[in-house]
């Protein structure tokens, strides 16, 4: 079966932040572009292999079918910070680093007219309405899925959103009814954090709320594994009131990653259920 894919058009750029680029998309692709209720929704963001003809309009079945692996697109997973259907817009944040990486480069180069080909969307997580109160973490991948969060949280509700960025430079504005307290970490202030123990230790600092919490742990995948782990077993919240994942690993590209994160799922889940049966 064809997997849905979208095909825009970039209408604009914007540097939000020192290392932070907003590609805004649009043209009449955007009308099959599958809603979804998810705020933390994600694509995969295509990129042709350099000299390859692919068959237009692209299908990604025959791709797989016909090409050798090595000259299938690459392919990057990225949130969707926005859909705007009456602007005809849709907006991704990326993270950019220099020459560094494939798609930070790209929408630093990109410019009007240029091709954006996804695949998508996928996405599991949206601030529970009945929760008294909301804790977001993550650092700059994860950025645009909590600002995207932090929009849909009720007014008055409390919502602590801990950040990690390279520097206050990398700071941008997150608009919320919620009754929001944001904590900004930098990650150059602490040696470039090594050892992904930044948001880990600022959790534990924290004190929780009263009332039922639903989380969002989302960025580096070792940060997260000890986010993950402090808060089932030490505040012991609740699995179902707690959406985790690693988005990317230090030293891996998305394919690698993508293969790792797999195995490292399978071990979480034994975890889980050799403490179930303790």
């Amino acid at each position: 079966m064809a997997r849905s894919m979208t095909e825009l058009e970039v209408l604009r750029t914007e540097r939000l932040s020192a290392h932070m680029i907003r590609v805004v998309a649009g043209g009449d692709g955007l009308a099959r572009f599958p809603d979804t209720e998810f705020t933390d929704r994600y694509v995969k963001i295509l990129f042709p292999q350099p000299g390859v003809e692919y068959p237009e309009p692209l299908d990604m079945d025959v791709v797989h079918a016909e090409y050798p692996r090595e000259q299938w697109p690459s392919q990057r997973t990225y949130t969707v910070r926005s859909v705007d259907r009456a602007a005809g817009e849709l907006v991704i944040d990326f993270v950019h680093h220099g020459d560094t990486g494939l798609a930070g480069p790209w929408a630093a180069a990109a410019e009007p007219g240029d091709r954006l080909r996804l695949l998508g969307p996928g996405g599991a997580y949206v601030p529970d309405p009945a929760a008294d109160w909301h804790l977001l973490v993550g650092d700059e991948a994860a950025l645009p899925a909590i600002a995207a969060a932090l929009e849909r949280v009720g007014p008055g509700v409390p919502a602590v959103a801990v950040v990690q960025v390279g520097s206050s430079g990398e700071e941008q504005h997150l608009s919320s009814v919620a009754e929001l307290d944001v904590r900004w970490l930098y990650r150059d202030a602490a040696g470039g954090d090594p050892d992904g123990t930044q948001l880990l230790d600022e959790v534990r600092s924290l004190e929780f709320l009263p009332g039922r919490v639903h989380a969002f742990v989302h960025g580096e995948a070792t940060a997260v594994r000890g986010l993950r782990r402090h808060l089932l077993h030490d505040r012991e919240v609740d699995r179902d009131a707690l959406s985790v994942s690693g988005y990317w690993r230090r030293g891996h590209a998305d394919e690698e990653f993508r293969t790792l994160k797999a195995a490292e799922r399978e071990r979480e889940l034994a975890e889980e259920q050799a403490a179930a049966r303790a």
